[in-house]
């Protein structure tokens, strides 16, 4: 029996909540705007590839996957990527590609789907061109005599619509630089003329290479057609790089841009965003020196997405716990295989709490409850504990999570240790042998190396502290 999904997520457009009805639920589209590949992608980063990785899962689960669409762009040209390069002293192309196999690695680690499309900025030029030049011929945008073409924002009604600003009061209460090639200070450019030693592309104004906003604009159109059902990305875009997509898009097409607005909260460290222009970042691979990075996934998926999410050691010690009962509740049961249905309660109470705008931190919680029936089954009904493992790991997998081997998760890098299962021997017979001066010397030795033993009736495992 299958589950009637209620899918209602909080559209930013409308500012409220609204019942999901995709355009075709043959083939439901959502579009993520992605890395500006120039360093390291960080917890923020990650925070975006979970989420989404998350709400593609579970639009998977609904309509098919077959029948969903995921794009997540790479923007591998700007002012940033360009900096950087110059300051290596190397090609653009060369820094871009090393960090998007960077990214694919961090994505891959951290459980991430890969999309069904990756596009790039730079493998989008006549696309990018052709909309520039549509929007030129409607009247919504001019070419400056400085070389730069801009988008005029005071010929787009509808400019705000996402964000909720007003272009009046913008111009009444924001300081903008002064820019005398521009017709409005808010303006916003779609083609800069070429400087000296940068990348460029020909064009009808001549060399020169996209601004950033038009990039997604070209590539979502493309990929997507001119009208679909979910843009996302993180709650920084919002303003002004979704409110100037929709405005390029909208003018160029004549039609409606996106149905709904999804946007993920912020990661903050002691109050503030973390960002790299504030430096005070943490790569993902620095995190996961310390944590596995599926305690990663966890801690993102503790909070709501649109809430904002404090990232600190303890707050990762909590997730590397929580994650440590779950699998142990895992390990050494027999997972049976088994399809979700709404006739099994905590399935209709995870789908219910998915459906309330993809709630996680309730999601998790059904994760615990399941959990608890494997330890209470364990012993006493070893099929039933099978069938609640199935039924934990089928759930888990909606979220990404434990869907790795309990034992090597529970023992880390110094699973398979014959050091450790020769200590586990000797401590054994040590306690057969009531030498107890030895056995307490060795639960000394495995204290100081981190290691919890466990004795059981099939012997003694172990798992890290």
């Amino acid at each position: 029996m299958s589950f009637n999904h209620q899918l209602v997520l909080h559209n930013n457009l409308s500012n409220q909540k609204e019942r999901f009805e995709p355009i075709d639920a043959q083939r439901v589209r959502l579009y993520v705007c992605g890395m500006t590949v120039y360093d390291y992608c960080h917890i923020g980063h990650a925070r975006v590839l979970i989420v989404f990785d998350v709400i593609y899962r579970y639009l998977c689960q609904i309509y098919g996957r077959k029948h969903v669409h995921y794009v997540r762009n790479v923007t591998d040209i700007d002012d940033k990527i360009i900096a950087r390069a110059n300051e290596n002293g190397e090609p653009f192309e060369a820094l871009t590609n090393r960090y998007i196999d960077l990214m694919h690695e961090d994505s891959e680690a951290l459980g991430v789907i890969p999309p069904d499309e990756e596009p790039r900025a730079t493998m989008h030029m006549a696309q990018i061109i052709t909309m520039i030049e549509q929007l030129v011929e409607k009247g919504f945008a001019y070419a400056a005599e400085n070389g730069d073409v801009y988008y005029a924002v005071e010929k787009f009604d509808n400019y705000g619509q996402l964000s909720g600003k007003d272009l009046a009061d913008l111009q009444a209460g924001e300081r903008v630089a002064v820019d005398e090639s521009k017709q409005n200070p808010f303006d916003f450019v779609l083609w800069k003329a070429a400087k000296p030693d940068e990348p460029s592309w020909d064009s009808p104004w001549g060399k020169g290479r996209p601004g950033w906003h038009i990039e997604c604009s070209a590539m979502s159109t493309h990929c997507m057609g001119d009208h679909f059902d979910i843009h996302g990305g993180g709650l920084d875009l919002q303003f002004p790089h979704h409110e100037n997509e929709i405005a390029q898009s909208e003018a160029a097409t004549g039609c409606k841009f996106v149905n709904y607005w999804i946007h993920n909260g912020f990661v903050r460290i002691d109050d503030e965003k973390m960002s790299k222009s504030l430096g005070n970042f943490f790569t993902i691979r620095e995190v996961q020196e310390k944590y596995d990075p599926e305690v990663i996934r966890y801690f993102i998926l503790t909070s709501h997405y649109r809430s904002p999410l404090n990232y600190s050691d303890t707050h990762l010690d909590n997730a590397k716990a929580a994650l440590t009962t779950l699998y142990t509740a895992l390990n050494g049961v027999e997972c049976a295989a088994i399809k979700l249905s709404s006739e099994e309660p905590r399935v209709e109470r995870f789908f219910k709490v998915m459906d309330d705008d993809f709630n996680t931190a309730e999601g998790l919680a059904v994760l615990f409850d399941v959990a608890h029936e494997i330890n209470r089954l364990r012993d006493s009904d070893p099929k039933g504990a099978s069938q609640a493992a199935g039924l934990l790991v089928s759930l888990g997998e909606l979220l990404g999570l434990l869907q790795g081997d309990p034992l090597r998760f529970l023992q880390g890098e110094q699973g398979g240790s014959e050091e450790i299962e020769a200590m586990i021997a000797a401590r054994n017979q040590a306690r057969v042998d009531k030498n107890w001066a030895e056995s307490d010397r060795l639960r000394d030795e495995f204290q100081a190396m981190g290691i919890v033993l466990e004795d059981g009736p099939d012997g003694t495992t172990w798992r890290k502290a």
